[in-house]
C-alpha cells in the first residue's frame, strides 16, 4: 500500500487504496472499542489524582503554558507550511486537473505521496524548482553501490561515533531486526528502538530496505539508542528523555547535518557537492517536503485528542472533528464523503496504540534549535542548511552534556545546557530554510492558505 501511494499517479486508484485502508483500519467496531477505552483510561486516571488522561499527558511537560506554547510555535511555523502547500497544491493541479481540486484551497488528501499526507517527499519530482538540475537520488545510489541495509546501519553509527560519541554495543548488533525476516515470520514493522533497561540491550526493529527515507529513518532510530547509552548510568526512573520531544528529536538532528549534499558528497553517495543556490533549492525543497509537511498533522492529532480525552467530542462526532482539524490545520479533505460510523483517526499507529504525538511536532522545533548549537560549538559559520558536524567531537560533546542528564532535571534546563535558553524557539527552523521561503513567497504571489472548513460534509 505504501508503494501504491508513493508512485501511482491514477487519481482514481489512490482513492479505492486510500478508502478501503481506512475502512479496514478504522471503523464502528473501532470507533466503540476507542471510547470504551477512553473512559476506562480517564477513570484510571482520576484515580491517581488527574482530570483525565489528557491532564496526565500534559503534567509530563511541566509547564502551566504548554498547550498556549506550543500553539505560538504552530503559529510561527504556519507562514512556512501554508506557502508549501500553495506550491504543492498549483503543481498537483497542473497533474491531475483543476476539476479534482474545490475552490476552498484544499488538497485531495490521497494524492500527497503517503497514506497519511504527512511526508511528501515521494513528489519531489513534480517540485524541484530547477528540474533541469541533477536530482539527490541518493535511493539509486545506494543501489549501485551495493549498499545493504546492514551498511546503512553501520555509515549512521561511523557518524555518531565521529562525534566521539558512544559505539552501538555487541548486542545491539547481535539482537537488533533490521529488515523484513525471510523465514516466514510475520512481525511488526514500525519501526521503533528498545531500551530493555538493563544497561547492555538495546536494539531496534525495523523492515528496511535501501532507500533515502530508511536511510533518515535508521538514523532516526539510532539517535534512540545513543540516548539511551548516554543515560544509561542514571537511576532507573531517570532513565528517559526530560520530556518526549527531546527523544524524537536527536537522531533526526545528526540527520540534517548526515544527509547534506556536502557530507554525502564526501562519503561518495553524491558525485558533486550541489554547492550551487539552485541545487540547494532543490535540497531545501526535499527537506521540506519531509520535514514541514509533517508541521500541522504533528500538532493536529494530539489537539483532537485531547479534547476526547476531555469529552469535548463524542464518538459520534469522531470523524466529523477529525476531519473539521485535518481541514482547518492541514489544508487537506477526504476524496470521498466520510461518515460518522468511520474513525478514520484510528488509521493511525499512534491512536491505535495510544502513543503521544505531540512530541514529534515538538522534535521539529528542537532539532533545528540542537542543529543550530552543535553548528555554533562546530564552529561552522554560514547558512544553517549547509552545516556538517561530522568529525565535530566538540559538538558531540556538547550534546553528551545535555543527553547524559536524563530525567534527573527539567527539560528547561537540558535545553539550556545545549542552547544556551530554556525556551523551544522555532526561529532556527525558519532560519534554516529561509532561502527557499523566499523561493516560495515569488512563486506564489496572492495564491495561497485555505478556508479553514471542509468542501465535503463529512458527517
Amino acid at each position: 500500500l505504501a508503494v501504491i501511494m508513493a508512485s501511482s499517479r491514477d487519481y482514481c486508484y489512490r482513492s479505492k487504496v486510500w478508502t478501503a485502508y481506512r475502512n479496514a483500519a478504522g471503523g464502528k467496531k473501532m470507533r466503540d472499542l476507542y471510547s470504551d477505552f477512553v473512559e476506562l483510561a480517564n477513570d484510571a486516571y482520576r484515580v491517581l489524582g488527574y482530570e483525565d488522561m489528557r491532564h496526565n499527558w500534559i503534567s509530563a511537560y511541566e509547564s502551566e503554558t504548554f498547550e498556549e506554547d506550543i500553539l505560538k510555535l504552530h503559529n510561527k511555523l504556519r507562514p512556512l507550511y501554508v506557502q508549501l502547500h500553495a506550491y504543492v497544491r498549483r503543481k498537483l493541479k497542473a497533474r491531475y486537473g483543476e476539476d479534482k481540486f474545490p475552490s476552498s484551497g484544499h488538497i485531495p488528501a490521497h494524492i500527497l505521496g503517503d497514506m497519511w499526507a504527512q511526508d511528501w517527499s515521494t513528489l519531489i519530482e513534480d517540485m524541484r524548482p530547477y528540474p533541469n538540475l541533477s536530482t539527490f537520488d541518493l535511493t539509486n545510489e545506494m543501489i549501485r553501490q551495493n549498499y545493504t541495509v546492514l551498511k546503512m546501519v553501520q555509515a549512521a553509527d561511523n557518524f555518531f561515533q565521529s562525534l566521539g560519541l558512544k559505539a552501538m554495543p555487541p548486542r545491539f548488533w547481535e539482537k537488533s531486526l533490521f529488515e523484513s525476516p525471510t523465514d516466514g515470520r510475520q512481525v511488526a514493522c514500525h519501526a521503533e528502538a528498545v531500551d530493555f533497561r538493563n544497561r547492555r540491550d538495546y536494539r531496534i526493529r525495523m523492515c528496511a530496505t535501501v532507500t533515502m527515507a530508511d536511510l533518515e529513518t535508521i538514523y532516526h532510530e539510532m539517535g534512540h539508542i545513543q540516548y539511551f547509552l548516554q543515560y544509561a548510568h542514571q537511576p532507573y526512573l531517570s532513565r528517559i528523555s526530560p520530556h518526549t520531544g527531546f527523544h524524537e528529536a536527536v537522531g533526526d538532528t545528526i540527520a540534517l547535518s548526515a544527509m547534506t549534499p556536502h557530507n554525502l558528497y564526501s562519503i561518495g553517495l553524491l558525485n558533486q557537492p550541489f554547492d550551487d543556490p539552485q541545487s540547494e533549492l532543490n535540497y531545501l525543497m526535499l527537506m521540506a517536503l519531509r520535514r514541514i509537511s509533517l508541521i500541522p498533522p504533528s500538532f493536529l492529532v494530539d489537539q483532537w485528542r485531547w479534547k476526547v480525552f476531555r469529552g469535548e467530542i463524542t464518538k459520534e462526532n469522531y470523524n466529523k472533528e477529525w476531519w473539521n482539524f485535518k481541514c482547518k490545520y492541514q489544508g487537506i479533505y477526504p476524496p470521498v464523503t466520510r461518515l460518522s460510523e468511520d474513525f478514520d483517526a484510528g488509521s493511525i499507529y499512534h491512536i491505535s496504540h495510544n502513543v503521544n504525538y505531540i512530541s514529534y511536532f515538538l522534535s521539529f522545533v528542537l532539532q533545528f534549535q540542537f542543529h543550530k548549537a552543535l553548528c555554533e560549538a562546530a564552529g561552522f559559520d554560514g547558512p544553517l542548511h549547509r552545516c556538517n558536524i561530522y568529525n565535530s567531537t566538540r559538538a558531540g560533546t556538547k550534546l553528551s552534556e545535555m543527553l547524559r542528564h536524563g530525567a534527573t532535571q527539567t527539560w528547561q534546563k537540558s535545553l539550556r545546557v545545549l542552547t544556551g535558553t530554556n525556551r523551544m524557539d522555532a526561529q532556527p527552523l525558519l532560519d534554516y530554510f529561509e532561502p527557499l521561503m523566499e523561493y516560495l513567497k515569488n512563486e506564489n504571489l496572492e495564491d495561497i492558505d485555505w478556508q479553514p472548513n471542509c468542501p465535503l460534509n463529512n458527517n
